[in-house]
């Protein structure tokens, strides 16, 4: 059984896009991905890349009228939010799929998460929890749910809360909390009581991510970890790297983080024989002495969530 996904990016995500695609190999051969691309850079380097278990859409392909008539008045994030569901819908109606799986960028897969879409078995959607540690408690604002790892069946009940999702995103998509609604994910609050056939997660090895790794014991045998969410990473001039603001252990550092930076620096290099000139991993430049930041650096040292290392103690230089 091949097992279909969707994911979008452009070229400042395309080493974690790539990343993502390389862990999901890795873990199984039985998937393909289809791949949106939202600017010329990415589209050119992905088809130069010739993947072998992936189809690349441009964005003229895709985008219709009612997406590009809120195009203009949303910022790059919240234009892909808004075109979440649409990539999912696309992927279906066009490659005629009898189920799609949405997968966030920055995923990164640790074993086949096959296991994750059989669990739904005869439902129609499943969707993740955030599962936040309490302190990170942000369900209010945020959502109960993550738009991460979603999947859709090409049936009556998957394709109407499909549908009724891209509706509303088009509607309102911002990355601000008003009158309950957030982005593209405070949408998914009350799925399993406004559609039929809603599953939720209960694998906790699915949905790991900065915001609840806190809860769980890694080494532990009886643990499987499915996929962690990189949420938040970034990568800084100057040769650092942020790991975001919750509060990580050594051993999730050496863990999850040191890998997958490896993974990031291996593939800026195999990029550069493609293009010397693009930047593909989106580095971020910091005032690092403004004072904003001064105060921001403190407050995070007191708390225990300053995660600004330096990119070469992943690198073991």
């Amino acid at each position: 059984m091949t097992y279909n996904y969707c994911t979008l990016f452009d070229s400042n995500y395309l080493t974690r896009g790539l990343a993502m695609y390389e862990s999901l190999k890795e873990q199984s051969n039985e998937f393909h991905i289809y791949i949106f691309a939202f600017d010329d850079k990415s589209y050119k380097l992905l088809n130069k890349l010739d993947l072998e278990f992936a189809t690349i859409v441009p964005l003229e392909s895709f985008e219709d009228k009612e997406l590009l008539k809120v195009k203009n008045h949303r910022t790059s994030a919240e234009y892909c939010w808004t075109c979440t569901p649409s990539i999912i819908k696309y992927s279906i109606e066009a490659y005629n799929l009898e189920s799609c799986t949405y997968l966030d960028a920055d995923l990164y897969f640790f074993s086949n998460p096959a296991v994750l879409i059989e669990e739904m078995g005869k439902k129609s959607v499943l969707i993740t929890e955030h599962r936040y540690t309490p302190k990170y408690d942000q369900s209010a604002t945020s959502g109960i749910y993550c738009v991460q790892f979603m999947t859709f069946k090409n049936d009556e009940n998957g394709i109407k809360a499909l549908n009724w999702w891209r509706n509303s995103c088009i509607q309102w998509c911002y990355a601000r909390f008003e009158d309950g609604k957030f982005g593209d994910q405070k949408y998914l609050d009350d799925w399993t009581r406004r559609f039929d056939g809603v599953h939720v997660l209960q694998n906790l090895g699915g949905g790991v991510a900065p915001w609840n790794v806190q809860q769980y014991d890694l080494d532990s045998k009886e643990f499987s970890l499915i996929f962690y969410h990189f949420h938040n990473y970034k990568i800084l001039e100057g040769d650092q790297v942020e790991l975001g603001d919750y509060k990580l252990s050594v051993n999730n550092i050496n863990m999850l983080y040191k890998p997958y930076t490896q993974h990031l620096e291996r593939l800026t290099q195999d990029l550069i024989k493609f293009d010397n000139v693009n930047d593909y991993n989106g580095i971020v430049k910091h005032r690092l002495f403004h004072w904003k930041n001064i105060l921001r650096k403190l407050k995070r040292k007191i708390n225990g969530t300053y995660n600004v290392l330096n990119k070469q103690r992943f690198l073991g230089n």
